[in-house]
């Protein structure tokens, strides 16, 4: 039987530096705001909360340690594919970067270095699992259950993130292999790699990191293709200390670098919109790098995308062309038919001997677990609620029938072509202008108001409907169960930071203590 670690995995070890940064020893039964998930979302609006002077807040951290998709992916050279200062929070400069791109123990170690310097660690509880959410009309309260016990909330934040529960797919006669299968994101270290017969399956942001470390062990490596993808130069380079020596003594040089490299990642959301000459621009480009490192004419055409550029994710590497390229690795784009005892069958008849299966799959975007443990108005949990009408929130951020919840990363608020931490940050200041304007007007209820979400979401629907990610061609994870594009906000990252820069309480109902919701329900009828 294989050996597939659990892709629902509730309690991940902790495996990086500085592990016991946070902990609490008894979980207070009340909060104001309860927030659950420890990486750079939780991690950055309870930084805001506080700096905004709210303090009665906790982070809920399923496993040992925080950190996120940051702590669960530690597969070999696992990296960001952002820059190092775009990849971390505008409010909290790292001047000791060490490579142009981070390194994950490295922005692990930032994460730890956030907590340490605003004093999180006592308002973090490691080990505690969220196993469900309700919402309590009568006492305005989320009724919380964890795994060591209820706590109530009167705000609730998800802030578990986008890529939280691995995706395997269900190949039959997985659970025949007898050989040794694990997914990226539960990566099993005490698996000797050297010298093995091994199988990665995808060809997405992971595998190109993952196939040039395993080619560097394993005697074969076969790899899993179902649609090739576009790849750019990365250029990774180191940071001199001089760049952080200078980055410490004038603070300014780094914001402007910042400053820089974030307007140049925005250009390429008029290719994803559509502008053809840039898309044109682009595509040349990855068919150059492609040609520089790919020398065999008949490899190249199997690696070349047939969809526009930025229809899926865009990945960025300066060895997976290469390690492809090597005698002992093998690019496989004949769709899988099945797993047998010591290897796999493609469509063709093929057979090909493993011992070694990784999944480089990615995660149920559109499906994450949080949404089937909140429980709304109605009774019903925000997945069935989302099955029945359609994913949907207000600024990927709030929900109608779901009072007192936030959401970081929702409906219309990832990107494709930036740092995800632009749009987390943005939410992270409007949910703290939400939660303020709470505290100033005594107001136990905030819930966005339907007619309000139905309009964003139709007008969002519409504007990404006219990007490549839904006319580039493809098929990719933004788009849900429906084949609607729910993942992305439609354009620049800047237009959301804009419509976020306030909390606009006029989009919502505010009930305040001591009053009676009636018009909410009006409305609803």
């Amino acid at each position: 039987m294989a050996k597939l670690s659990s892709p629902d995995v509730s309690k991940s070890p902790s495996r990086g530096p500085d592990s016991n940064t946070a902990t609490t020893s008894r979980l207070p039964t009340d909060v104001h705001v309860l927030v659950v998930g420890g990486g750079f979302a939780g991690i950055g609006l309870t930084i805001r909360l506080h700096q905004a002077g709210i303090r009665d807040f906790l982070i809920a951290e399923r496993s040992a340690d925080i950190g996120g998709t940051w702590r669960d992916n530690d597969y070999p050279g696992c990296t960001c594919d952002i820059p190092s200062t775009l990849y971390s929070f505008s409010f909290a400069p790292n001047p000791a970067w060490t490579w142009s791109f981070a390194s994950r123990d490295e922005i692990l170690s930032y994460l730890h270095e956030c907590v340490r310097r605003w004093q999180l660690a006592d308002r973090i509880s490691l080990n505690t699992e969220v196993l469900s959410a309700k919402w309590d009309d009568d006492a305005r309260r989320w009724q919380v259950e964890t795994s060591r016990g209820p706590v109530t909330a009167t705000f609730l934040v998800a802030a578990t993130g986008p890529f939280d529960q691995p995706a395997v797919p269900a190949l039959p006669g997985l659970d025949e292999f007898t050989g040794t299968a694990f997914h990226s994101a539960r990566w099993e270290h005490g698996h000797d790699l050297t010298a093995r017969r091994v199988a990665v399956i995808g060809t997405g942001a992971s595998s190109v990191q993952i196939v040039p470390a395993v080619a560097e062990l394993a005697k074969s490596v076969q790899v899993y293709q179902r649609t090739p993808a576009w790849v750019m130069p990365k250029k990774t380079r180191p940071a001199g200390a001089l760049r952080r020596g200078l980055f410490r003594a004038v603070p300014a040089t780094q914001r402007m670098l910042r400053a820089f490299q974030y307007w140049t990642r925005e250009l390429p959301a008029l290719a994803v919109g559509g502008n053809r000459v840039l898309l044109a621009m682009l595509e040349g480009q990855g068919r150059a790098h492609l040609r520089a490192q790919v020398p065999d004419p008949e490899l190249r055409r199997r690696l070349t995308p047939d969809f526009r550029i930025f229809c899926k994710r865009v990945l960025l590497s300066d060895d997976f062309y290469p390690a492809l390229t090597r005698p002992h690795v093998e690019l496989v784009d004949n769709p899988i038919a099945r797993v047998t005892a010591d290897g796999i069958v493609t469509a063709d008849g093929t057979s090909r001997q493993a011992d070694t299966i990784i999944f480089a799959t990615g995660f149920t975007v559109t499906d994450p677990p949080i949404t089937h443990r909140l429980y709304g108005r109605g009774g019903g949990s925000l997945a069935e609620t989302w099955r029945a009408q359609g994913r949907a929130a207000y600024l990927g951020t709030c929900v109608s029938g779901f009072p007192n919840l936030f959401l970081f990363t929702g409906p219309h608020a990832g990107t494709s072509h930036t740092s995800l931490l632009v749009m987390i940050e943005a939410q992270a200041g409007y949910i703290t202008d939400a939660l303020r304007t709470a505290v100033a007007g005594a107001v136990e209820v905030i819930e966005v108001r339907p007619r309000v979400q139905h309009r964003f979401m139709a007008a969002a629907g519409d504007a990404v409907g006219r990007t490549v990610s839904v006319t580039g061609g493809c098929t990719s994870y933004y788009l849900d169960a429906d084949g609607h594009n729910t993942t992305l906000w439609p354009g620049a990252s800047w237009r959301f930071r804009r419509r976020a820069r306030r909390f606009d309480a006029e989009s919502y109902h505010l009930v305040r203590q001591g009053t009676e919701p009636r018009f909410v329900e009006m409305e609803r009828k």
